[in-house]
């Protein structure tokens, strides 16, 4: 045989219309030209997976036990890329059939013919579709491959354009790998900076920094070799095995933080589905949790090669998580990059929500203090699963940490709540503002505060959309202090005396009825309160409609045009309103309807409808009150 610079160059066509298959392959498929790399060092892991399990029938396929490796190659001069492994290599034959036969997987071969050998092992090999490997052609103008099957002594070298054909030719073996694969990339024009060290050096850490080969990065001839990965994947290794400090290592390395994590998830699920899960609890908020399109940060891999970190592994209430899970189970498109919905990828995700979950549940119950620091920071993003994970409603409501009336400071649960509810009352009361401030502030807690009732203060933005998806907590309906009748009369006080009279003199029942009849276009109703104690009045939305700060907030966004006429509930022990309801003035009393309108409007957080008709009314009352002083 002809060998070296003597031999002819075999000429072949491609065994598809490459033309086409290779645009696709750089116009389509990929979206992300760092890819490429990726795919190689997927290919060299493959190859030395299957020297290793070839080798087990053969010891002479590797006689000197030599350990695989991968080394990555840099020529800034010749503008080249060099991926090389010591792996199992290609004949002739197996060069022609895989390299020339787009999407013929050698790999799924390989995967075949071992599962038709029920060895009873499993190969950790990684390609699937035999595609990835012309990813090489949207940075290249020329691919060489240069390789020597383990156990034969002839090396071949495949060079390819990627326009529709390749040479095939014998080459000296001094010009090969002793055994394995070299694929030499000619770098096209606006692709040199593959060249560069740290570039390089930071896709092979990001995207294949845990597949199970040693990855090396050699930056020019000459050069000592930079060790990039170990072929050690931390989530592979049990728990036992992992110190505190090296699961710190691995969450600043995936999360780019320098924060400590609040608690560490890891487990291997086996069964119907086998998957590692490796996640962290921040112990600081993201920059952008908060941000409406940010999405999760777990990371997906395939058999330890990163595929995406937008899987959506986790649902959007759990996405401050960071982390890693690494399946063999999943499909795949054809490019990797984009995940198959499929019954794998749901059970996945219902896998690892549950962990996670259990995981918080045992942090609350355990460490108490990491806990509270945890609900301070994730603890309003947590609440949107109450409003949006049906299964898991119940669970995430007793996690969650809320402010009470009951202390000024601390936080309680709901089944705290619950536990020291007063004797005849049955349902749970919260109110919904702003601010925590706001809140204990407002006139609709006097009542309550009055008989000794705990009310939640909820200040989340969230937090007036889940109560209304919540139909009741151990039997207790959740219900608003700021919506309905309050409901106070059957529930025993600390000691009754301050509690709110209904009864209202004749002369306050008469005002109220002219103010019902004044304000008939701005309300559903006015009405004697049971729930005020000290102020005049207070507005509320009615039995049935919605809560008035679910209203203000869908007003805001746009998805609500028009809100609903609200109730003015008016204190009749008040004296203000008990004097007001003494003059006889009719100008006056509807000066005093209006006026007690918009008082009550600014004490829910608003202003006044008519800034110049209010300002107009209070200029008559101050008139009339110096004439009456004078």
């Amino acid at each position: 045989m002809t060998t070296g610079q003597d031999a002819l160059p075999e000429k072949h066509s491609f065994e598809a219309d490459v033309s086409r298959l290779l645009h696709m392959m750089v116009h389509s498929v990929y979206s992300d030209r760092d890819v490429f790399l990726r795919e190689l060092i997927s290919n060299a892991a493959d190859a030395c997976e299957k020297l290793r399990y070839e080798s087990i029938l053969q010891p002479q396929l590797n006689p000197e036990g030599t350990q695989p490796e991968i080394l990555v190659k840099l020529d800034e001069k010749a503008s080249t890329v060099v991926v090389e492994d010591n792996g199992i290599g290609m004949s002739h034959d197996e060069m022609i059939d895989a390299l020339g036969t787009i999407a013929r997987s050698g790999t799924k071969a390989f995967m075949e013919r071992l599962e038709a050998a029920k060895t009873g092992d499993k190969a950790q090999l990684i390609g699937q579709f035999g595609v990835g490997f012309y990813s090489s052609f949207m940075v290249a103008e020329r691919v060489d491959v240069i390789s020597r099957r383990a156990g034969e002594a002839a090396a071949w070298k495949w060079s390819s354009d990627g326009k529709g054909s390749y040479d095939m030719v014998a080459v000296d073996l001094d010009q090969a790998p002793e055994r394995g694969t070299r694929v030499i990339l000619h770098l096209l024009e606006d692709a040199k900076k593959y060249t560069g060290k740290w570039p390089v050096e930071k896709i092979i850490r990001d995207q294949s920094g845990h597949v199970p080969i040693p990855v090396r990065l050699i930056e020019k001839d000459g050069a000592e070799p930079t060790q990039v990965s170990d072929g050690v994947a931390l989530w592979t290794r049990s728990r036992g095995e992992i110190a505190k400090q090296d699961y710190d290592d691995f969450y600043r390395g995936i999360s780019g933080d320098y924060d400590a994590p609040l608690t560490t998830v890891h487990f291997h699920a086996e069964g119907r589905h086998e998957y590692t899960t490796l996640a962290f609890v921040p112990g600081a908020q993201p920059f952008d949790l908060f941000d409406p399109e940010r999405k999760g940060r777990m990371k997906l891999y395939v058999k330890r090669v990163f595929i995406t970190d937008d899987a959506e592994v986790l649902p959007r209430y759990l996405r401050f998580v960071r982390g890693i899970v690494d399946t063999s189970d999943l499909p795949l498109n054809i490019s990797r990059e984009t995940i198959q919905e499929s019954p794998v990828l749901s059970a996945i995700r219902k896998g690892v929500t549950n962990r996670v979950i259990v995981a918080l549940e045992k942090l609350a119950e355990n460490e108490s203090d990491t806990f509270a620091k945890f609900w301070d920071l994730f603890g309003p993003i947590l609440k949107e699963g109450i409003y949006e994970d049906w299964e898991r409603r119940e669970q995430l409501l007793k996690l969650a940490r809320f402010q009470t009336t009951a202390v000024d400071d601390a936080t309680r649960t709901i089944g705290d709540y619950v536990a020291d509810m007063k004797e005849g009352q049955s349902s749970i009361y919260y109110i919904n503002g702003s601010s925590i401030e706001q809140l204990r502030s407002s006139p609709h807690l006097e009542g309550f505060r009055a008989k000794g009732i705990e009310v939640l203060l909820l200040s989340d933005p969230v937090d007036s959309f889940w109560p209304g998806n919540i139909s009741e907590f151990e039997g207790k309906p959740l219900k608003s202090v700021t919506q309905g009748l309050a409901d106070l009369d059957e529930v025993s006080g600390v000691d009754g005396t301050g509690a709110p009279k209904h009864e209202a003199p004749a002369n306050v029942a008469a005002f109220i009825d002219l103010a019902r009849s004044v304000l008939v276009d701005e309300l559903a109703d006015v009405r004697v309160s049971g729930r005020l104690t000290e102020s005049a009045v207070c507005l509320v939305a009615s039995e049935h409609g919605p809560d008035r700060q679910l209203e203000k907030i869908l007003q805001g966004a746009g998805r609500l045009q028009t809100a609903s006429k609200p109730i003015l509930e008016i204190n009749a022990q008040n004296e203000v309103v008990q004097r007001i309801a003494s003059v006889e003035d009719r100008i006056f009393l509807e000066d005093a309807a209006w006026l007690l309108l918009d008082q009550a409007r600014i004490l829910d957080g608003d202003k006044p409808s008519d800034p110049r008709a209010f300002a107009q009314r209070q200029a008559r009352l101050f008139s009339l009150a110096t004439g009456l002083n004078q």
